[in-house]
């Protein structure tokens, strides 16, 4: 692997949407992930690949910065139209050499923007204008206002600054000291970016104390050394409505120097790609952690969703152990099939004689068994979606509460969310019921299979022993710690003790703890599917687990192959802050230098 690959790796994992929940300040977070992925696509793996093509210098700065007036007057051409509206610049305007216009015509630098060329291009687009009279090997882009009150324009710009060779921020004696424009000037900092400034519209009388006073702010900043040009206030411009010639010379010269030396062009576009490529070193590990804040809040909302529907679980357990069942309907029509008095004071003293009066029961009252198995089977249906309401009720409160999960849920629909905080109504709860009886009598079929309690079975029926089995999950805890006595009225001793004489005791407790775990196993899979209304919405959300370690993983790998970038020898003439200053040779314009008392007056940018 080599640098370029190293880039290419990280690309692919900026690739994916890396943000998909409202966590934390998601906004910049996507921003950050836009940014990183627009540089390595419009600056750093092109750069990389053809380091001695043309520099891209981009003109940026405020609203009213007089940007648009300024490109006109350095490449001697009307390239870019001034006016008195906001934003002026709808769409960025690329002032190339004809010898370059083939390679900025291509889309190896900033790919996403569609190349148009005549007088004007359209939001969204690059209006590469060719200028005879521009020198081989550097451009001029003219870019929308870093402050403009058009978010795509302001997106726009920051896009191209970070697409840049060399920035040429232009700001104002008037709002120099703003703070929009030095949140991007400390970002060129942080990013070692080659970097020049221009103070336009500077009356004459202001020149030096506030060329001075910017100085000042620049050294404070980190920005000492920067290249200081001074564009003069003007009374009057040009008849075509540019400013005056000597006015922007000095500018003029310096970046004609630039153009003329490939030595001093290697050297801005090492400076530039180095400080691009050493910002990764902590923009690439932020946004890992942003990542990982997207995975933790993705899990956080799935144990929500695990923890309510192991609730509802544990509220239907809940149900099985107490006996509740076995009231109300129930209770009525099992007290219809069989009374209680004489059976119930008979219960312990002679359960062969009970055994074969409910046997006589069982056989003899098809109507009233029928009647206590359909309400035996509603009361358990009932109990199953209460858990399953109750679960789908904590999980709706817990995702409306939790980062991420309140997003998530407007994103679904205010009808899909509401129904998401009960029990869904497509599934068939008694569906699940009746397949739980047919297990019941299956087992109670295979346990009748044998010769000793064949004929037991014969005398109740199938039905009969497999109801009685029922009643039994429902009421006592399969005999591992004896019979809950007094639930129900005894309902659940009677069912016991008829199977015990039926079965025998160990037979009993193995049927009954078999028939309670499928019951289980069936609501268990019940609950699943509901709680799956909720997880199916996080899927295609959820970042892989080891997204955030790939990330600083191909970091490093940025970091290790670094040093294969390619050295350029010092050239006293580059414009970077962090080389000697440029403005101390042929640049910066200060009080009595060329072009005093001239003005731009600009109408626009």
């Amino acid at each position: 692997m080599d640098l370029l690959e190293a880039l290419r790796s990280l690309r692919r994992l900026l690739s994916a949407d890396l943000f998909p929940l409202a966590i934390g300040d998601v906004e910049a977070d996507r921003r950050a992930l836009t940014e990183l992925a627009g540089q390595l696509d419009d600056y750093l793996l092109p750069r990389l690949v053809t380091l001695d093509a043309p520099l891209l210098a981009v003109v940026g700065g405020s609203t009213g910065a007089g940007k648009s007036t300024l490109v006109n007057s350095l490449v001697g051409a009307d390239v870019s139209e001034p006016g008195v509206l906001r934003p002026t610049t709808l769409a960025p305007t690329l002032a190339v050499s004809p010898d370059d216009t083939a390679w900025f015509m291509s889309l190896k630098v900033l790919p996403g923007l569609p190349r148009v060329t005549g007088s004007a291009g359209d939001p969204g687009t690059l209006r590469v204008v060719t200028v005879p009279t521009l020198a081989p090997g550097l451009a001029l882009l003219d870019a929308p206002d870093i402050d403009s009150v058009v978010t795509a324009n302001r997106t726009l710009a920051t896009q191209l600054l970070a697409a840049a060779d060399l920035w040429l921020f232009v700001t104002t004696a008037a709002r120099y000291a703003d703070e929009v424009p030095w949140s991007f000037l400390r970002s060129a900092r942080e990013r070692s970016a080659a970097l020049a400034i221009i103070l336009d519209r500077v009356p004459p009388d202001a020149v030096v104390p506030v060329s001075a006073d910017l100085r000042r702010l620049l050294e404070e900043n980190g920005l000492a050394g920067t290249p200081l040009f001074t564009v003069q206030e003007a009374v009057l411009l040009t008849e075509n409505g540019r400013l005056p010639e000597g006015s922007v010379e000095p500018i003029i010269s310096w970046l004609s120097g630039l153009a003329a030396s490939s030595q001093a062009r290697a050297e801005v576009v090492r400076q530039t790609l180095a400080g691009a490529l050493d910002s990764l070193a902590s923009r690439v590990p932020a946004l890992a952690a942003a990542v990982e804040r997207q995975r933790e809040g993705a899990d956080r909302l799935a144990e929500i969703v695990s923890a309510a529907y192991s609730g509802g679980m544990a509220t239907f357990d809940e149900g099985m152990r107490d006996g509740s069942l076995l009231r109300g309907e129930v209770m009525a029509r099992w007290q219809d099939f069989i009374g209680t008095g004489d059976l119930m004071r008979s219960l312990e003293s002679r359960v062969g004689w009970l055994r074969d009066r409910v046997s006589a029961l069982f056989t003899g009252r098809q109507a009233p068994q029928a009647k206590l198995r359909v309400a035996l089977e509603s009361g358990v249906a009932a109990l199953i979606r209460g858990a399953a309401d109750g679960a789908a009720e904590r999980a709706l409160e817990g995702w409306s509460a939790a980062p991420g999960g309140h997003d998530l849920l407007e994103r679904a629909g205010a009808v899909k969310a509401a129904k998401l905080g009960r029990a869904s109504s497509e599934l068939d709860y008694d569906d699940v019921v009746r397949g739980w009886q047919a297990y019941v009598l299956d087992l109670v079929r295979a346990e009748g299979a044998a010769r000793r309690t064949t004929a037991r079975v014969a005398s109740f029926g199938v039905n009969g022993a497999g109801l009685l089995l029922m009643l039994a999950v429902f009421a006592s805890t399969g005999g591992l710690t004896g019979i809950e006595v007094g639930i129900a009225g005894g309902t659940s001793v009677l069912s016991q003790k008829v199977l015990e004489a039926i079965f025998g005791d160990q037979a009993v407790r193995t049927l009954t703890a078999k028939a309670r775990d499928d019951l289980r196993a069936r609501v268990k899979g019940l609950l699943d599917e509901e709680a799956a209304r909720f997880t199916e919405l996080l899927e295609g959300v959820s970042v892989p687990a080891d997204t955030a370690p790939a990330l600083l993983a191909a970091a490093r790998a940025v970091r290790d192959h670094q040093h294969e970038l390619p050295r350029a020898a010092p050239d006293p003439g580059v414009a970077s802050h962090g080389a000697s200053r440029a403005s101390d040779a042929p640049g910066e314009r200060a009080e009595g230098g060329p072009g005093d008392g001239v003005a731009s007056q600009v109408e626009g940018e």
